[in-house]
């Protein structure tokens, strides 16, 4: 730990080169709560995992990491699903779903039915080459999670998933209360943004 920074006493490094988060920043300051560096810590951690990921599947794939998510949710669902359904599952835009299932479709990774007594609708389904690619990619991405974790023992693991839960709990009971802005409404407005 570098204490010699503003009396900051976290860093993170990568590439050599010390780079202070957001959680690091306000280590130094005694006026903020711990429910937001806990936030900002949870932020962290998804930001440095997502980002080797990423670097993951461009390295070894040449693939983004939507791209990816997708083919996972019509991996799950053998019958394919609609932009609309996509959408959903992924929490993007119908525009964005459109995009990659256009690119996936080049690739001959995914390919489009039309939905029968539906003119205007079509189902995405997975190719062969798109499962046999995705199964790769998958099996690379459980070996790369697997390193990322390396660090944890079985027990860290078990009390993390514990308290993650209890996490993902409240913060769900938090979302499902009206606010100033929305009473009434029976929670917030998710969709866009």
């Amino acid at each position: 730990m570098d204490e010699n920074r503003a009396g900051l006493t976290e860093e993170t490094v990568v590439a050599g080169e010390h780079v202070l988060d957001a959680e690091t920043r306000l280590s130094g300051s005694g006026d903020h709560r711990s429910e937001l560096r806990l936030w900002l810590r949870l932020l962290t951690c998804t930001n440095l995992i997502e980002g080797e990921i990423r670097s993951q599947l461009r390295a070894a794939y040449d693939v983004t990491l939507p791209r990816f998510d997708l083919l996972a949710q019509l991996e799950k669902t053998p019958e394919g699903l609609t932009l609309g359904e996509l959408s959903r599952r992924m929490m993007v835009s119908a525009g964005n779903v459109t995009g990659l299932v256009e690119r996936l479709v080049q690739d001959g990774q995914v390919e489009r039915r039309p939905v029968p007594g539906d003119r205007r609708s079509a189902v995405v389904l997975m190719t062969a080459k798109g499962r046999r690619s995705f199964e790769e990619m998958a099996n690379a991405h459980g070996d790369w999670i697997g390193d990322i974790f390396a660090g944890l023992e079985p027990d860290d693991i078990e009390a993390l998933m514990r308290l993650l839960a209890k996490t993902k709990a409240s913060a769900m009971a938090a979302a499902m209360k009206p606010d100033a802005g929305n009473e009434g409404k029976g929670g917030r407005d998710r969709t866009n943004g």
